[in-house]
Formats: structure tokens, C-alpha cells, sequence
């Protein structure tokens, strides 16, 4: 069966990171990193391609992901995959003496930073690296030379130039060609990139940051703000890289599931770099909890067979008899074994990482046209109905205490999710915490544009809340003279457990019974729990928008000299805006949590 791209684009995360593409063995065909992992992997599959690629593509059977922290994560993790697995369709990677370097001469009054392949004898000068590819030096070399203005021009343009070149006007260079620097203020901005080169970015940043005041107080604003931007670029560079840290074994283990579907992903790190990540899909018969299930898996992912045991393993859950799987596993590998979900820094990254890979393979899962095809097909069985449902809509409500009350409305066809239907409304006029008198005008406003010959009429609408809401819908139905439309009420629970939900069909007198392992209910569940992450969504954002315009001067426990070491190390403001929580937390005074509360109070 060729691969269904559009099925698979469709749950495609935008976020960075590194994508396998396997043939119909499981073999792995070509391994990628992308910015954007959506967008990179849509463009084999739409457009004109060259030859060698299309070939790749047609024999495409599968598409693994794996999501990173950022692009330079994700670099490092495809050059790992590559030396491991050796794709037939990549360029490999030589040994260890043709990678690339960073080269300084010593011979030139203002030296450039060049790319070198390999180092050579007769060199006069420093050797920066080696970098795990071209790309590293190149992206490097771009970095240093908008950051710090270093030219990249060859000694004989250098040489012969008259008059700034567009490099300068752009402001990419110091123009040192034609006087515009002096020689110890390039080399001074030259050593300070060779440090950053070396990882010592943060004392140059401390020290740009004196220059930075001292040019504020002598009135050089311009200088002032040319240092402040330096400052803030450099903060991006600073950013912690969890794929790479320098040490550390560990394989992480992450859980993710959904009414009738379940992933585990594997991340395996070695050395505290991220060699790939593997994911399961382990049946649930006994329908375990997550935390006894995981439990499970992991026993058998090492007791079951000859595995290698790193030193600490890491899970998304809390699994039941910590201490006796430890020392299983210890006895096994003979030596002590830490399995722990309490875990911090480049730790908690890892296992943030495992769960978002976890959930995005889970995405693909449900995505999947033949799961969806049962589905819907189980549903028309239940219900009773002579042709297959193509149109789903289910309303949900959320607000906080009655705060920003926001309608959901959420539509599935035969190929799942269609998201460009998707609607929400923003709740005006009613009592807060009314959740009736919410749902009722949502419908209104939904069903009365349907009357008035706008969007599609839905073959079944779903409303989240049981007998109450399922009333609601009815009487809203019977104003407009809605007909056609089939009605569900949703009712979760006594014990709210996924599986025991109450149906209500047409009437609260009308029930349907689905047992907990039905397609159909799981399609119900699927689209219920989508309605309500789409309501939530909405209502924070709604809320949210409000505090945005939060300033320093307003966040409990960041005063005057708490203000001025985060104005310090970010260059202003926007620098803070612009920080990640761990960014944050690296400030002098400030805490993890006081740097959560800062990044809530400045994002919502």
C-alpha cells in the first residue's frame, strides 16, 4: 500500500526537528532536520522534484519524527542518526579528520573567519572546532558576522576595495576595507566572536552589558542601542541546548494516549546527547492505568530481552514499585539504576521532550485513515443509520468562574479533524457560570447562520454535558426549525473515567449503550475531548489577552533591583519579553519559580 502523505501531513507538527523516511522493511531510507517539520515535509510531496528524489519518495512506506528543542538540536540528533544508520540516500559524513573548522590568521591587520576543511602546516593562525558538519560552520560564521560585524571577504577583495560594500550597508560588516573601524576596535569585536566560538558568550555579554551602561551614561545612545542588540542577540545564542549536554546516560520513556489509541516513545541518550527516540504501541487489554502500564513496559522493555541498561532511567509517570524495578535492573546490569519521574534541568527537558514526541506520534495514530474508516462505520452500526456520518460538530464551554466564557464548536468528517470548519464564540450577555445559557446562545448563533444558508449542515451534533445541554440543543433546534440533524448528549461519569460515559440519543430518555472498547465510542471521545481542548484554548487565550500589557513594575516579587538585573541581562524589555523560563532563571536573583511567574505574567 503506497503512503498516504495527506493523511500524515495532516497531524505533522510545526515545531523543529529530525524526520526518518523508511521503506517497506523498516529500513530507514534518509534521515532530515527541518525548522519546521510540517512545512519541510510537504514539499516531497507537492511540486516539481528532481529525479533521485522522486525515487526516494515513491519508496516511502513509513515517516518517523522526532521533535527537539530547536534547529541546532535537531542538527546534532540527524548527524548522530546518519553516522549510526548510514541512509542510502544521505551524504555521509567523513572521519573525524575532514571535518570543518573555523579558521583566524594571524597574518592580517583585521582577519577574516574562514571555513576550513582541514587543518594544514603551514597555517599561521587558530583553528576554531571541529564542527559536526558545513552547515554548523556556516550557520556559525553567519552568526558571528551579524552579531559582531566581521567581514567575510577574500584578502584580495580586501585589498582593492574603495568604497563599502553592500555587506556594510546591510549591516554585516565594520567596513575595516576602508578605514570605517579602527584596527583594535575590530579586534577587539574579532576576539570577542572567537570567544563565542569557544563558549565563553557569557562573559562576553557581561562585558558588553558595562560597555552598554557606560555608553548610556556618556549620552552615546546609538552605541548604547547597537550594544543592547548584540546583547539580546548573544541571549539567543546562550539558549540551553538539552540535546547535547556533555554527560549523562539515560533512556527516557514517555506515555501518551487517547480513547482507543496509546504510544510510548523511547528516547535514548547517551553521553547527555540524544541518539534518536522509538516508538511502541503496546496493547492495553486489562485496561491498565498509565502508571501501572508504563510500569509494565518498562520491565519487559529490559527484563524481556538483552538490552543495554543505562545508568538512570526516566518516566513521564510515577510507576508502582520504583525501588523493586531498580534493583532488578541493577542486579541485571550489575550496577546501581536510578528510575525516577522527578527529575530537573537538561532532565526535565529530556522527559518534556519524550512526552511531545509521545503525543505527536499519538496525533499520527489517530490520524490514520483505516482507524478512521472503522470508526465511522462502527458509529452508523450503533446508530442505526443507512449511509456513514460526514459531518460532526460537538460544542463545548469553558471559562474560569465564569471569566471569559468561550463556546467551542469542532467538526470531524471521514478524514478526521477538519480544523478550517473549527469555530468559537465568544460568550456575551449571561450570567457568569450559566452553562446552559452559554450553550444555548453558541447554537443560536450557529444554527441561525445554517437557516440563513451559511456552512454545512452536520449529520450529527454532539453536545458535551448530558441531559441538561442535550435539552438545550432541543429547544434551540425547535426555534429555528432545525430538522434533519441527529442529536448526542455526552454525560461523563459518575467516577468521570473515560469508557463510562453516559449517551444520551435524541432524548434524556433515549440512552445508547457502547461498550468501553466500541470504535464508535472512541470516535464520540475523540471528538468530545478535541472540543474541549479547543474551548480551553480559546477561553485562555481570551483571558490571557488582558494581561499582556503587564509590565515589570506589576509582577509580585520583581522590585527595583530585581528589575534592573533582568533589564541588564536581556538589553531592555523586549529582551525579557523574549525569554524562555530558563532564560529567566539564569538572571542573578531570580528563582524557577519567580521566573515561571514572570513569563506568565509577561505571556499569560
Amino acid at each position: 500500500m503506497s503512503f498516504d502523505s495527506r493523511h500524515f501531513l495532516a497531524t505533522v507538527t510545526q515545531a523543529p526537528g529530525v524526520y526518518r523516511m523508511l521503506d517497506e522493511r523498516g529500513e530507514t531510507l534518509y534521515v532530515g532536520k527541518a525548522r519546521r517539520l510540517k512545512a519541510r515535509l510537504a514539499s516531497y510531496f507537492r511540486g516539481a522534484l528532481n529525479t533521485k528524489t522522486q525515487a526516494l519518495v515513491g519508496r516511502i512506506a513509513d515517516i518517523q519524527v522526532t521533535v527537539t528543542n530547536s534547529e541546532t538540536e535537531a542538527l546534532l540528533l540527524e548527524q548522530t542518526l546518519i553516522k549510526q544508520q548510514r541512509p542510502p540516500y544521505n551524504i555521509l559524513l567523513r572521519d573525524d579528520k575532514s571535518y570543518p573548522f573555523v579558521f583566524v590568521t594571524d597574518r592580517h591587520p583585521f582577519p577574516a573567519l574562514e571555513y576550513k576543511r582541514a587543518r594544514t602546516r603551514h597555517d599561521d593562525g587558530r583553528y576554531l572546532g571541529p564542527y559536526p558538519s558545513s552547515g554548523a560552520v556556516r550557520e556559525s560564521l553567519s552568526l558571528m558576522q551579524k552579531i559582531f560585524r566581521i567581514r567575510n571577504c577574500e584578502d584580495s577583495v580586501f585589498a582593492h576595495r574603495t568604497r563599502p560594500c553592500l555587506q556594510y550597508q546591510i549591516g554585516r560588516c565594520s567596513a575595516p576595507c576602508v578605514g570605517y573601524i579602527e584596527e583594535a576596535d575590530y579586534r577587539r569585536d574579532l576576539e570577542h566572536a572567537i570567544q563565542c566560538l569557544e563558549g565563553k558568550s557569557e562573559a562576553v555579554t557581561r562585558e558588553l552589558t558595562r560597555d552598554m551602561e557606560a555608553a548610556s551614561q556618556a549620552l552615546e545612545f546609538e552605541e548604547a542601542a547597537r550594544l543592547r542588540d548584540q546583547i539580546q542577540q548573544l541571549r539567543q545564542l546562550q539558549q540551553r541546548q538539552f540535546v547535547d549536554t556533555g554527560g549523562g546516560d539515560a533512556d527516557v520513556f514517555a506515555l501518551a494516549s487517547r480513547p482507543g489509541a496509546l504510544c510510548i516513545s523511547v528516547l535514548t541518550v547517551r553521553q547527555g546527547r540524544l541518539l534518536g527516540a522509538r516508538h511502541h504501541e503496546p496493547s492495553n487489554g486489562l485496561d491498565l492505568g498509565p502508571e501501572a502500564l508504563l510500569g509494565e513496559f518498562v520491565s519487559q522493555f529490559y527484563l524481556g530481552q538483552a538490552r543495554e541498561i543505562p545508568g538512570e532511567i526516566i518516566t513521564s509517570h510515577s510507576l508502582p514499585d520504583t525501588e523493586l524495578l531498580a534493583s532488578a535492573l541493577g542486579e541485571r546490569a550489575g550496577k546501581r539504576i536510578r528510575v525516577t519521574d522527578q527529575v530537573r534541568g537538561h532532565r526535565a527537558q529530556w522527559r518534556e521532550l519524550a512526552r511531545t514526541n509521545a503525543e505527536q506520534q499519538l496525533a499520527g495514530q489517530l490520524a490514520s485513515q483505516t482507524k478512521l474508516a472503522k470508526r465511522f462505520e462502527a458509529l452508523r452500526e450503533a446508530l442505526g443509520l443507512e449511509t456513514v456520518p460526514t459531518r460532526l460538530e460537538c460544542f463545548d464551554i469553558s471559562h474560569s468562574h465564569g471569566e471569559a466564557t468561550v463556546a467551542s464548536c469542532v467538526v470531524f468528517d471521514p478524514d478526521g479533524p477538519r480544523k478550517s470548519d473549527y469555530r468559537r464564540f465568544n460568550i456575551e450577555g449571561v450570567e457568569p457560570g450559566d452553562d446552559y445559557a452559554a450553550m444555548r446562545q453558541a447554537l443560536t448563533r450557529r444554527f441561525r447562520r445554517l437557516a440563513d444558508g451559511e456552512g454545512e449542515r452536520p449529520d450529527i451534533l454532539v453536545v458535551d454535558g448530558g441531559k441538561g445541554q442535550l435539552n438545550m440543543a432541543r429547544d434551540v433546534f425547535a426555534e429555528l426549525g432545525v430538522s434533519g440533524v441527529m442529536l448526542l448528549g455526552v454525560a461523563k461519569g459518575s467516577t468521570r473515567k473515560a469508557g463510562l460515559e453516559t449517551l444520551y440519543l435524541e432524548t434524556v430518555d433515549r440512552t445508547l449503550d457502547l461498550d468501553g472498547a466500541s470504535p464508535a465510542l472512541h470516535l464520540l471521545q475523540h471528538i468530545r475531548d478535541e472540543s474541549h481542548r479547543f474551548a480551553i484554548a480559546g477561553h485562555r487565550a481570551r483571558r490571557d489577552k488582558t494581561r499582556r500589557t503587564s509590565t515589570l513594575q506589576d509582577i509580585p516579587g520583581v522590585g527595583p533591583r530585581r528589575r534592573r538585573e533582568l533589564l541588564r541581562f536581556f538589553g531592555g524589555l523586549h529582551g525579557v519579553r523574549q525569554a524562555s523560563r530558563e532564560e529567566l532563571a539564569r538572571v542573578p536573583g531570580i528563582s524557577a519559580t519567580l521566573a515561571e511567574t514572570i513569563h506568565r505574567a509577561l505571556h499569560g
